[in-house]
């Protein structure tokens, strides 16, 4: 995995890191702390709060993660349906967007889904960590209406450049996915079409179709 240090950039203004952070909305970004000097004990702490809020420093600066129910309940299939195809092929454990993970010194990320070896797991046991310094094989993000194209972009080049192998990024408005092998190459998901493990998680096939009925109430029910 890659070995990297990031030096926190100095800006004239603000119109810089908000082009940094990716042109996320304003109600997006924590004032406390103030933004340039955020840590990682920042980020511990505002998971903390009586409402819980899920952040990702950027060159020192707190950013909310967007998730919604509709996010959640995807993401939540996601990790039920690798669990229960890893209890066949346990050769990786499957994690919910409450494991964070530090990409770089400073950089956290908290991918909706992630897959990990337990060959890149020290001692062949998950570590009891606030923040996990294991990078992640697959990393899936499921879209918000607030993520914004740049932002995405600059996540999944924190990812690959860390270690990932694979990323998914599912976007429910149209009901469609990408499948990432590096920050610019990209297989595009149709409606009918289903997202493979690959040689990351070997057999594994979800279509789509499945994916989003999830979202909908069974009939007879």
């Amino acid at each position: 995995m890659a070995a990297a240090t990031t030096k926190r950039p100095k800006f004239d203004n603000f119109a810089e890191p908000m082009e940094q952070l990716g042109g996320v909305p304003l109600e997006r970004i924590l004032m406390q702390p103030p933004p340039g000097t955020a840590t990682e004990k920042d980020v511990l702490a505002a998971e903390r709060l009586p409402r819980k809020r899920l952040c990702e420093p950027v060159d020192g600066v707190l950013v909310e993660k967007a998730i919604g129910i509709r996010e959640s309940m995807l993401a939540a299939f996601w990790v039920h349906r690798i669990h229960d195809f890893l209890g066949e092929n346990p050769r990786d454990i499957v994690l919910g967007a409450d494991g964070m993970i530090r990409t770089f010194p400073g950089q956290v990320c908290i991918p909706d889904v992630r897959l990990i070896s337990w060959e890149r797991l020290p001692g062949d046991e998950v570590p009891n960590q606030g923040i996990s310094r294991i990078v992640p094989n697959l990393a899936v993000e499921v879209l918000s209406p607030s993520n914004t194209k740049a932002e995405m972009a600059r996540k999944l080049c924190d990812y690959f450049a860390a270690g990932v192998e694979l990323a998914w990024v599912i976007d429910p408005k149209t009901q469609s996915a990408k499948s990432y092998t590096s920050p610019d190459k990209f297989v595009p998901i149709g409606k009918a079409g289903g997202l493979d493990g690959g040689s990351v998680l070997p057999g594994f096939r979800l279509p789509l179709k499945q994916l989003f009925a999830s979202l909908r109430r069974p009939r007879g029910c």
